[in-house]
């Protein structure tokens, strides 16, 4: 288990992450979602060792993480690092044995993986020859090279093609398979959804929800979607009810104080009603929720 505890990390008068506290548990896939700038790239490189935190620690197993930990951590930072003119291969047969594999056995994971990733005819191609999507996909082979016992991925999805993605995503689930923690951050929140095990959203560098997709729904307030009869513009000029989105007779609002028997009560007192249902929120709306309301705390 990966644990982050009450991290704190300063450059100057500013504070990138405060009080970060996120646990990562064996087999789980977590998405480390933020707007740019909410520190979720200097919360990564603290786990990694990159950088130094100013107060809290990292936990492997209930234990502060060492050196000896780290190199077994499978890292994809945001800056990508591998060498441009070297094939493919070579350098992550070379990074394999960094961590300890033997030539054959790194020669062993480096065809899986590309296989896996379905870039296998570039072994033998340098790096600069590939497409940018595939050169991520090779930075992605060359973060699980170790076979590590954790992955720490910065924007892994950035750039891929959907093909790309789905490859992708079935890698870190196989590895969750297998008992790997998985801590990514991505702004591709559809994605996030698809995959996610639970999600950790975060805003001025600290945590401000988390939970999973579904527990995350559960603690907004009621949205439903309405049908109705007539022009649904009347609630806009109602009180307590949040329009989330609106158009000729339908329309989609968070309750707020309302009940549902409110809402139904009011539109029939217009007309008819054809639908009224429960509507469901995507975890991009949700996101945007709730770091709204995290703001407008901090700022009150």
């Amino acid at each position: 288990m990966l644990e982050v505890r009450h991290l704190v990390r300063r450059f100057g008068a500013v504070t990138a992450v405060e009080d970060m506290s996120l646990t990562v548990r064996r087999g789980e896939v977590v998405g480390f979602v933020g707007a740019n700038g909410s520190g979720k790239t200097t919360t990564m490189r603290m786990i990694m060792g990159v950088l130094a935190p100013h107060g809290g620690e990292v936990l492997w197993d209930s234990r502060p993480v060492d050196a000896a930990v780290r190199r077994r951590l499978g890292y994809l930072p945001e800056e990508r690092g591998l060498y441009p003119k070297q094939a493919v291969a070579d350098q992550l047969v070379y990074l394999g044995r960094l961590a300890g594999s033997s030539r054959s056995q790194a020669r062993q994971t480096a065809a899986r993986l590309l296989e896996e990733l379905g870039i296998e005819e570039y072994a033998r191609s340098p790096l600069e020859s590939l497409s940018l999507g595939n050169q991520q996909r090779v930075q992605v082979a060359a973060a699980s090279m170790s076979r590590p016992v954790a992955l720490v991925l910065d924007e892994p999805f950035s750039g891929l093609d959907p093909q790309a993605v789905d490859q992708m995503a079935q890698m870190l689930r196989r590895d969750a398979d297998r008992g790997v923690p998985v801590l990514f951050s991505s702004h591709q929140l559809d994605l996030v959804e698809r995959l996610c095990d639970r999600v950790v959203v975060v805003d001025q560098g600290r945590v401000v929800a988390e939970g999973t997709p579904g527990q995350l729904r559960g603690e907004q307030d009621p949205v439903v979607l309405i049908r109705l009869e007539g022009d649904a513009g009347w609630l806009r000029d109602e009180p307590g009810i949040e329009i989330r989105d609106i158009e000729g007779r339908q329309a989609v609002v968070r309750l707020g104080s309302w009940t549902t028997t409110d809402l139904l009560r009011a539109a029939l007192s217009r007309g008819g009603v054809h639908e009224l249902r429960p509507w469901q929120p995507s975890l991009a709306e949700i996101f945007r929720e709730v770091v709204s309301d995290a703001s407008g705390t901090k700022d009150g």
